[in-house]
């Protein structure tokens, strides 16, 4: 099933957590990404705050290349980046959601930018696609 938000888009998957996340970082390799970042959102809920909190996890997805030619066009863009991927538990299964880099990069209304945020937008929906 498909899930679009303002900011992102995704997939509700019928598969465990565990095999959702294995996939999702597998498919994001094969589009170039690597993950710089890893967030394990339930684990520092429980040391954090001492809440039990569903599997959650946030990938950092950086393409190099674009993040190349992304700085290069807008210098201070590093505040936006890595591309965030989101993998959490869901009625029996998983959702994997990633942020949309054409409604992210929007914000910074520098027309150079479109040509990348439509390229990287692709590469994570043909990885979403894949898992």
């Amino acid at each position: 099933m498909e899930r679009t938000l303002s900011y992102g888009f995704g997939r509700k998957l019928d598969m465990p957590y565990e095999e959702a996340v294995a996939r999702t970082r597998e498919a994001l390799k094969e589009q170039g990404f690597g993950v710089i970042s890893e967030i394990d959102v339930r684990q520092t809920m429980k040391e954090k705050r001492g809440v039990d909190f569903r599997p959650y996890v946030i990938l950092g997805a950086c393409n190099p290349e674009m993040a190349e030619r992304a700085l290069e066009a807008e210098i201070d863009l590093g505040l936006l980046l890595p591309c965030n991927v989101v993998v959490y538990q869901s009625d029996g299964g998983s959702v994997v959601e990633a942020m949309d880099p054409e409604a992210v990069l929007g914000l910074v209304h520098n027309p150079s930018l479109e040509a990348i945020a439509s390229e990287v937008r692709e590469r994570l929906q043909r990885a979403l696609e894949a898992i």
